[in-house]
């Protein structure tokens, strides 16, 4: 894994991961946003052959990124799981009684339909719409709402175009940094990306397999 990259933003330290994360130093917290785990499982019930792979990753990400910033709490700014319980979710209850220690608070996204019953029993805390933590708030979908705190938020699955020489092209994930918000990857490599257009004083890391560019 490369090693993350500090980037310092209202006086805070936020280490930059290229595995879709951000570790904010001054409260031991990792965050991250849309996860979708069950998303898989979801379409296998549906009868589309989506590899189990693909969550099993995901989720081995995630144990990666803990027991390197060894956080005192998880963020998960929406879309932790994709929809209704399956056998993934059921996988994921084993996996978080080997993180008993770990607070995990999510602020809802608008895949989190999971019964409230799911999240007890999973020690998951829910926030229903924002969480402030100044300097800071965190919102699933509604970014830059907020003058005098910054904003990170999730939902769109940021992602910026390269082009090159012979007309070639990447579209990569990206964190996005703006004035008054940051849009944070999804983790999920699941997922597609929607484009964003970055004006000239903001910052933009693009991930390229498992490194981080910071866009001129």
């Amino acid at each position: 894994m490369q090693a993350p990259l500090l980037h310092t933003l209202r006086g805070q330290h936020l280490w930059l991961s290229a595995q879709r994360s951000i570790f904010w130093e001054e409260q031991k917290a990792l965050i991250v946003s849309d996860l979708h785990f069950g998303k898989t499982g979801h379409f296998r019930k549906s009868g589309i052959p989506v590899p189990q792979g693909i969550y099993k990753e995901d989720l081995q990400r995630l144990v990666n990124l803990l027991l390197y910033f060894k956080p005192g709490k998880l963020l998960v700014v929406g879309d932790f799981f994709h929809s209704h319980a399956n056998m993934e979710l059921d996988w994921f209850k084993k996996w978080r009684d080997d993180f008993s220690h770990l607070q995990i608070i999510l602020i809802r996204g608008n895949h989190d339909i999971l019964k409230s019953s799911w999240y007890r029993e999973a020690r998951i805390d829910v926030i229903e719409n924002e969480l402030e933590l100044s300097p800071f708030i965190f919102t699933h979908e509604r970014c830059g709402d907020h003058a005098d705190l910054y904003t990170f938020c999730g939902h769109i699955h940021p992602g910026i175009y390269l082009q090159g020489l012979g007309k070639q092209a990447l579209r990569l994930p990206c964190f996005y940094f703006g004035a008054n918000h940051c849009i944070l990857p999804a983790f999920s490599k699941f997922t597609g990306t929607a484009l964003i257009a970055p004006e000239p004083k903001e910052s933009v890391f693009a991930i390229v397999d498992n490194s981080l560019v910071q866009m001129q």
